[in-house]
């Protein structure tokens, strides 16, 4: 791919990545009962919601064996094809953040990159994106299914090679320890956001630049820093 050009030099960050489910998608709760209820079906121990939530972010068959245990790996595919069925009947219930939009319309109007970085499966990544009407807005994105689940740096490494851009140019956004610790695990800053699956105390050692507790927070810190 032939990276577009940057009329005007952003003031710290070429390239912004953001995370999906619990960063940009207002998911959580829906997630968190979708793989208690697939646990259920399968015969596992329900995870406490705290359980559910931690593993949002991973890659899809990743997050349920955490957080189903002692689920045999044969019921794996089961397992997934649960999940599916709940988040499928539920996938309409969730929508964007309220001030996401015109977040993302800024940050693209001030030339910066922008890109997603997420757990989730590539069909299912294409689809709520055209859900959400949101074509045309990221430049790129890389998901679990097509590269490596996080904590792995290769969505960030494959954008950062795509983009022709050093770590320290790139800013990771998310809501989840995976997000953050990617982005370490990359070289690259981060920001959390404490709205979302992870409570934002576990962030503290992954050394974050910010965290914003609003969509609006996250708006205005990035308009002034990056």
């Amino acid at each position: 791919m032939t990276s577009p050009t940057l009329p005007v030099r952003p003031r710290q960050f070429d390239l912004i990545a953001f995370d999906w489910d619990g960063t940009l998608f207002d998911s959580t709760a829906i997630i968190t009962r979708c793989i208690q209820l697939a646990v259920a079906d399968v015969g596992g121990t329900v995870p406490s919601d705290q359980d559910a939530a931690y593993v949002i972010g991973l890659g899809l068959m990743q997050a349920l064996a955490h957080a189903a245990p002692d689920v045999p790996k044969a019921k794996y595919p089961e397992l997934g094809a649960r999940y599916k069925h709940h988040y499928v009947a539920h996938q309409n219930d969730i929508s964007l953040f309220k001030g996401v939009l015109a977040m993302l319309a800024d940050l693209k109007a001030r030339q910066h990159w922008l890109a997603v970085a997420t757990g989730k499966s590539r069909p299912g990544l294409n689809e709520v994106l055209q859900a959400v009407e949101l074509q045309g807005v990221f430049h790129a994105s890389r998901t679990a299914d097509e590269t490596a689940g996080k904590p792995h740096p290769l969505m960030l490494e494959e954008l950062m090679r795509e983009f022709g851009v050093e770590p320290d140019r790139v800013l990771m956004i998310g809501d989840t320890t995976h997000d953050l610790q990617m982005a370490l695990n990359a070289g690259c800053p981060s920001v959390g956001v404490s709205y979302g699956a992870h409570e934002p105390a576990a962030f503290d050692t992954l050394k974050p630049r910010f965290v914003a507790h609003s969509v609006p927070q996250l708006h205005a810190w990035l308009l002034a820093n990056a």
